[in-house]
C-alpha cells in the first residue's frame, strides 16, 4: 500500500510538472492544435512578437493555407500577416488583419498597404479564397486560404493595440515590431528574418534621440541657466560668458548632427511622418541658427541698439528652451524606449528647474542687497556733481 501511495504521489507530481511546461507556458508551433482539427504540413516559430505561422502549400493549384497565431498588443487589439510581392517591409504588403469586434466575435479584413500613409481596406493583389479567425486565452488565430503563384515570398507580421470603426490603430515601433519581416519558402519550409535593415534603422533612431536629448534637451537649458544667473556674480565674470558660449555652440553643433540624422531617417522611412516632431525640429534648427549667427552681430554694452539686441536674444533663447524640451518628450514618445530613460530625463529636467529656482532666489537677494548698499552709500562727490 505504501508503495502504491508513493507511486500515485510520483504520478501527481509528474502530471503537475507536465502542466507547468505545457503549451500554455512554453508554446511552440509543433505543440499547437486548432479547434477545427486542421493540420498543416509546415510551421515555424517566428522570431519576433511571440508569433507562429502554420501553412500548407499545394503547388498543383497554387493555393496556400495559413494559420497565423499571435497575441495582440492589447486585449482589444489586432494581429496581421501579409505577403509583400514588391518589397521586404510593410509598404506594399497585401495584408490579412484579424481583430475582435465590439460584440466579441472575430473578423478578418484585407488591406492593401501601398505606403505607410495609405492604409486602405481593399481586395488584395492575389485571390483570397476564404478567411476566418478565433480567439482564446488572449491569443488570436487568423486562418486564410490564398491563391499564390510564387513558391517563395516576403512576408510581414504585426500586432497592434486597438481597432476603431474597423480601422487598425498604429502599431509600436519597438525592435520586435521593426524586425517582424522575412522571406518564406512555401515548399521548403524555411524562413529567413530580414533584420539588418531594422537594426540599422533602429540604431539611427537611437543615435538621433541621444544627440538631440543631449543638445537641445540638456546643453541649451544649462547654457541659459549659466547666462541668466552666474553673470550676477562679479567673480564669475567673464567665465560665465565663455561657459555660456561653450554650452550653446556645442549644443548647436550636436543638435545639427541630430537634426541631420532625423532628416536622413525621414527620407528612408517613406510614409512615416511625425508631423509635430518634424515641424518643431525644423523650427528649432532655424531659430538656433539665427541665434548662433547673432553672436557676430552683438553690439557693445554701451551701444544704443544693445537694449533691442538683448530683447531679441533673450526672447529667442527662451523660445528655443521651451521648444527643445517639448520636442525631446515628443521624441521619447516616438522612440518608446524603456520607461527608465524617460523617467531619467524627467528627473534631470526637474533638477535643473530646482537649481534655476534656487539661483533665482539667490540672485534676487544679491541684486537687492547691491541696490540697497548703493542707495545708502554716502555721496562721494565724483566730479563734484558736475557729471
Amino acid at each position: 500500500m505504501a508503495s502504491s501511495s508513493s507511486s500515485l504521489e510520483f504520478l501527481g507530481l509528474t502530471l503537475a510538472l507536465v502542466l507547468l511546461i505545457s503549451p500554455a507556458h512554453s508554446l511552440t508551433c509543433t505543440t499547437q492544435t486548432f479547434t477545427n482539427n486542421k493540420l498543416y504540413s509546415k510551421c515555424v516559430d517566428l522570431p519576433t512578437l511571440k508569433s507562429y505561422l502554420h501553412w500548407t502549400y499545394d503547388s498543383s493549384n497554387s493555393t496556400l493555407s495559413i494559420a497565423f497565431i499571435a497575441t495582440p498588443a492589447k486585449s482589444d487589439g489586432w494581429i496581421a500577416w501579409a505577403i509583400n510581392p514588391t518589397g521586404t517591409g510593410m509598404a506594399g504588403a497585401q495584408t490579412l488583419l484579424a481583430y475582435k469586434k465590439s460584440d466579441g466575435s472575430m473578423d478578418v479584413k484585407t488591406f492593401n498597404i501601398s505606403s505607410y500613409s495609405s492604409i486602405v481596406e481593399s481586395t488584395l493583389a492575389f485571390d483570397v479564397l476564404n478567411t476566418s479567425a478565433e480567439s482564446s486565452g488572449g491569443i488570436f488565430r487568423l486562418f486564410a486560404k490564398l491563391k499564390v503563384e510564387m513558391e517563395s515570398v516576403n512576408h510581414v507580421w504585426q500586432v497592434g493595440p486597438s481597432v476603431s470603426n474597423g480601422f487598425p490603430a498604429k502599431h509600436d515601433f519597438n525592435t520586435d515590431n521593426l524586425q517582424a519581416k522575412g522571406s518564406l519558402s512555401l515548399t521548403g519550409g524555411t524562413t529567413t528574418t530580414t533584420t539588418t535593415t531594422g537594426d540599422s534603422r533602429l540604431k539611427k533612431r537611437n543615435i538621433h534621440g541621444i544627440l538631440n536629448a543631449v543638445s537641445w534637451g540638456l546643453l541649451f537649458p544649462i547654457g541659459i541657466i549659466i547666462a541668466r544667473y552666474l553673470r550676477t556674480f562679479q567673480s564669475a565674470d567673464p567665465a560665465w560668458f565663455y561657459l555660456h558660449i561653450f554650452c550653446q555652440v556645442s549644443g548647436y553643433a550636436i543638435g545639427v548632427a541630430g537634426w541631420a540624422t532625423g532628416i536622413k531617417l525621414g527620407s528612408e522611412s517613406e510614409g512615416v511622418v511625425y508631423s509635430a516632431h518634424r515641424k518643431i525640429g525644423i523650427a528649432l534648427f532655424s531659430l538656433a541658427t539665427v541665434q548662433i549667427f547673432a553672436l557676430f552681430l552683438r553690439p557693445k554694452k554701451e551701444h544704443k541698439y544693445r537694449f533691442y539686441w538683448n530683447i531679441y536674444h533673450h526672447t529667442l533663447g527662451y523660445a528655443i528652451l521651451i521648444l527643445s524640451i517639448m520636442n525631446v518628450f515628443k521624441g521619447l514618445d516616438i522612440l518608446n524606449p524603456a520607461k527608465h530613460w524617460k523617467s531619467t530625463y524627467i528627473i534631470v529636467i526637474i533638477a535643473l528647474g530646482a537649481i534655476a529656482l534656487l539661483l533665482e532666489a539667490i540672485t534676487w537677494v544679491v541684486v537687492l542687497k547691491r541696490r540697497s548698499s548703493k542707495s545708502t552709500k554716502p555721496y562721494d562727490g565724483f566730479n563734484n556733481g558736475q557729471g
